[in-house]
């Protein structure tokens, strides 16, 4: 921490001097209030969703923060609860730089998790930060490139220094409790049974002993029933004891799970094969984990956590929206990789099933953007940033409103979010988690990808063509999140997988399946195989790969075409090399074909060379379907 702020105030010191020549006003036309898109869907349209025995698809945020929380306050933000209902509806709420903005289609669900440590203390504590001193729209559109920079480290610093403290004060109880039951009541007044369900819920924000080793967990209750107060890092930094409050609160009807995000920021933390006292796992703790934390989120803002190139070599797209190094992030390393990533987490659990007898890591996965904003900013032509002092702008997440160099705004790297997906069968908050508590849920990128994953012993080929495709799946195998029966004969499993694109996006690259197993030996291993491609594509033989899509991108401005690609990917797989007598599991990953990111759109916006890359292919990553070999 000393290092940090020693830099920091080099950096200041070396800006007072630069700033000296460069104290003109802004010219960022982003900061101009943006003209609002066209609503795809009104929600004051949207129908009442039937129950379905099948079970439809859902899309949703889980994370997203208020002014409630200090980092939000501090970095501009006066939005209430009720805002990010509101939003998420599709009605119009304003950005924390003073615009309004609006989401271009409604979502299904969504929750408020501000900040568990000093909840709603903030905006009471009389803070002398540069966005309580003027109105950051007044200072973005007025400040020179001086004054915002000075702003932007000083307010950086302010929470590298303080954490989720305001000012360095301690938590008020009183002011917590009061903040608490206006995050409920705003929950209550915007659920809509069959329409749009709001959860009640909060982040526990511990760290593995540094404000840049993130541990934290959203805290999702299962209905109105919640503990009188949310359980904090303050209370305890240990999510051991934040299960054991879980456990406790269940038992008093109060029913929640926790999960896990940002592993990417964890250090190697958040899936190290060790408790938080630094001792082996027990099977206590892994049930204790697998039954609390049934769920992790694994795409949206501060990037991805699906897997690294460090981990996953061979794996070409393993890539996608990774945060590089910062001053502000550390060096990457595989030491802070391993462990930091779902797929090789899901690898370490099995190693452990295999070597130990229990998977402490045997989760789902959902997307969500973790704004704090009050937003939901996952379309890339469509994004207003995560914290309005840092990327409220174009200007300010492409580093062309402040002094700051190269390497030190972390912003610029980040993506535009995520969203969850799951399979309910009503829009209620009993169904929705209930499909989290069973791990029949997806992530996606942002885009509204319909994706369905099955996994069976008698799967026939013909079944893709039959008009109750879905209810033989389910009689015959198990879903996404599900797990196989053993096999005691010489079948191979088959996989059902059916996709559409997005109805208002971008068409389909292809499907995969990722494949881990573990050896006799105990060592996992890890395979990507192309299962089908649109138009027409094959694996070559040489290579064992498949050519790629096409890119029909122009960078000029920031548009695509879907000549290329396809609108449905469905498609039935036999693992050939299946073991039986090995542990394994099986997720799928869907691409989109190449489309502009948002730093693309925000190029066009301000007449500047796009950063790299240009284009992104966008994706939906489901839950594993897990396979156990019988008892010797």
């Amino acid at each position: 921490m000393k290092i940090v702020r020693y830099l920091t105030l080099s950096l200041l010191a070396v800006i007072v001097v630069l700033g000296l020549a460069a104290s003109s006003k802004l010219d960022d036309p982003s900061l101009s209030p943006p003209s609002l898109k066209p609503q795809a869907v009104s929600f004051a349209n949207k129908p009442v969703a039937p129950f379905v025995e099948q079970r439809q698809v859902l899309f949703g945020d889980l994370h997203i923060h208020t002014g409630f929380s200090t980092d939000a306050y501090v970095m501009g933000v006066r939005s209430e609860p009720n805002d990010v209902y509101r939003f998420a509806k599709g009605e119009v709420i304003s950005h924390g730089a003073g615009y309004p903005i609006r989401i271009s289609r409604p979502l299904d669900f969504a929750a408020v998790t501000d900040h568990a440590e000093y909840l709603g203390q903030a905006r009471l504590a009389n803070l002398d930060v540069p966005t309580t001193q003027q109105p950051l729209n007044e200072l973005l559109r007025n400040g020179s490139l001086l004054e915002v920079t000075l702003a932007w480290l000083e307010t950086s610093l302010q929470i590298r220094e303080n954490g989720f403290s305001p000012g360095g004060v301690p938590p008020d109880r009183l002011v917590n409790l009061d903040a608490w039951q206006a995050t409920i009541k705003a929950a209550e007044d915007h659920n809509r049974p069959g329409i749009f369900t709001s959860f009640i819920g909060y982040e526990w924000s511990g760290d593995a002993g540094s404000i840049t080793a993130h541990m934290h967990r959203n805290v999702i209750f299962r209905s109105n029933q919640v503990s009188e107060i949310p359980f904090s890092s303050i209370d305890s930094n240990r999510p051991e004891d934040l299960w054991q409050f879980l456990k406790e609160q269940g038992e008093q009807g109060k029913v929640a799970m926790a999960i896990p995000h940002n592993a990417n920021f964890s250090g190697g933390n958040m899936y190290a094969p060790k408790d938080s006292e630094g001792n082996p796992f027990t099977d206590d703790y892994a049930a204790m984990r697998s039954r609390y934390e049934p769920i992790s989120e694994i795409l949206q803002i501060k990037g991805a956590s699906e897997t690294h190139p460090l981990l996953s070599s061979e794996d070409e797209f393993a890539g996608f929206e990774v945060i590089g190094e910062s001053l502000f992030i550390g060096e990457t390393t595989l030491e802070t990789t391993k462990g930091s990533y779902a797929r090789d987490a899901l690898r370490v659990g099995m190693e452990l099933d295999h070597g130990e007898g229990f998977n402490p890591f045997d989760f789902g996965v959902i997307g969500s953007s973790d704004s704090h904003n009050a937003s939901s900013p996952s379309d890339e032509d469509n994004y207003t940033g995560k914290l309005p002092m840092l990327d409220g702008s174009a200007g300010l997440r492409t580093d062309e409103a402040t002094l700051l160099p190269e390497g030190i705004n972390p912003v610029v790297h980040w993506g535009s979010g995520g969203l969850a997906a799951v399979w309910a069968q009503e829009n209620t908050r009993e169904s929705i988690f209930d499909a989290l508590q069973r791990k029949e849920t997806y992530a996606t990128s942002g885009p509204r990808l319909n994706l369905r994953f099955f996994a069976g012993w008698d799967y026939a080929p013909a079944l893709l063509g039959s008009a109750d495709v879905i209810e033989q799946a389910y009689a015959g195998g198990v879903p996404m999140g599900g797990v196989l029966s053993a096999v005691t004969s010489d079948q191979k499993p088959s996989f059902i997988i059916m996709a559409a694109k997005d109805p208002l996006g971008a068409n389909l690259d292809r499907v995969q399946i990722v494949k881990a197993w573990v050896d006799l030996e105990g060592k996992s291993h890890e395979q990507v195989i192309d299962v089908s491609a649109a138009d027409g594509r094959t694996v070559d033989s040489t290579t064992n790969k498949l050519p790629p899509v096409g890119n029909t991108v122009d960078v000029a401005t920031a548009s695509y075409q879907n000549s290329i690609g396809s609108s449905l990917i469905n498609v039935h797989w036999t693992d050939a090399e299946f073991d039986p007598a090995l542990q394994t599991l099986y997720y799928a990953r869907l691409l989109e074909i190449p489309t502009p990111r948002w730093s693309t759109y925000d190029a066009v916006k301000l007449g500047t060379t796009p950063m790299q890359p240009t284009s992104i292919q966008e994706r939906a990553i489901s839950s594993a379907i897990w396979y156990r070999p019988p008892p010797l």
